[in-house]
């Protein structure tokens, strides 16, 4: 039977707290370039990062 110390390998972990802690300045910065001159693209970009930040702290990855 093996037996696991961890349940997530530690650099899996410690790129995921990176890209959280990276995710919020990046979407306030969309958001405001998003305010001031809407294009599509940063819509979309807006809804990725929101999507990737909610799947992250609900830990869906």
């Amino acid at each position: 039977m093996m037996n696991f110390r961890w349940k997530y390998n530690p650099t899996y972990l410690r790129i995921k707290f990176g890209c959280k802690q990276m995710l919020i300045p990046l979407m306030i910065f969309q958001f405001i370039r998003t305010v001031l001159l809407p294009t599509s693209f940063d819509v979309i970009l807006l809804g990725l990062l929101a999507v990737l930040y909610v799947a992250i702290v609900l830990e869906w990855l």
